[in-house]
């Protein structure tokens, strides 16, 4: 039997249509506690925090009190106030979180990330400035899509939370920049890229589609009906499993390092 024919005909899409259930996969519920779980992004800023890990760790000595220091500004800089400003800019999540709360918990992310830079630009040095200076500014361009979205694009996400978390950890930890951090940087570029065409159309079939029509007609004569769970389904498993992977990769570089 067909996949068609067990789908009820042809080009018909018989699942729920994406955009009444839930804006991401890792979404919880709406309300209180749920909503602040939902709009961390977790396996996401997981993620891009495992990129300073793993920046820290290819230093020729690493420091914990830095990488600590690096961690909680990214988090504050890109798990709060990056993903505030998002919500508060047509909350595509669907939280029910006030939007004075979004601006002032985007306000004092922004605000302890600048002073954990400051606080490392007055160990390392003037290297940390210019990281220090582009990344309020990263964020804010972002997310409010600044100087005409430029940097609101793919390689834009890809260079702000991919290539930037990496480069400036290991700045943090070293004053300076190295060949080996350069090629890390490049590599962080193509996963976060790769994030990104992966997560674009899976927030199209979560969040604006309402149907999905069509099918496949395979060489051998069977056809797959098309629908937005089958189109969902190998985007969000694939971006499941690299968040997983970087994140392990990062904390076995961390226990290699600092152990």
């Amino acid at each position: 039997m067909s996949d068609a024919q067990a789908g009820g005909g042809p080009g018909q899409d018989t699942s729920a249509p994406a955009a009444a259930g839930r804006p991401a996969f890792y979404a919880a519920g709406p309300g209180r506690w749920r909503d602040w779980w939902t709009l961390l992004h977790p396996p996401y800023t997981a993620w891009h925090l495992a990129y300073v890990v793993i920046g820290a760790t290819l230093a020729p000595h690493v420091q914990l009190v830095p990488l600590l220091a690096a961690l909680i500004a990214f988090f504050l800089a890109v798990g709060l106030a990056a993903h505030a400003l998002d919500e508060f800019h047509g909350r595509p999540l669907r939280t029910l979180i006030p939007s004075p709360m979004l601006l002032a918990v985007a306000g004092l992310g922004l605000a302890g990330a600048v002073g954990l830079g400051v606080a490392g630009t007055l160990r390392v040095g003037w290297a940390l400035i210019p990281f220090l200076l582009a990344g309020p500014l990263l964020v804010i361009a972002y997310n409010a899509e600044l100087f005409g979205g430029v940097v609101h694009t793919d390689a834009g996400f890809a260079a702000a939370w991919g290539a930037f978390p990496l480069l400036t950890s290991y700045v943090a930890q070293t004053g300076t920049l190295s060949p080996a951090s350069v090629l890390a940087a490049a590599g962080a570029f193509a996963l976060s890229a790769a994030q990104r065409s992966l997560s674009t159309p899976a927030r199209l079939l979560r969040r604006r589609t309402a149907g999905v029509t069509g099918t496949i007609t395979l060489a051998d004569g069977d056809t797959l009906t098309l629908s937005a769970s089958r189109l969902l389904e190998p985007l969000e498993r694939a971006l499941r499993a690299m968040s997983w992977s970087i994140v392990l990769l990062a904390a076995a570089l961390a226990v290699a390092r600092l152990t």
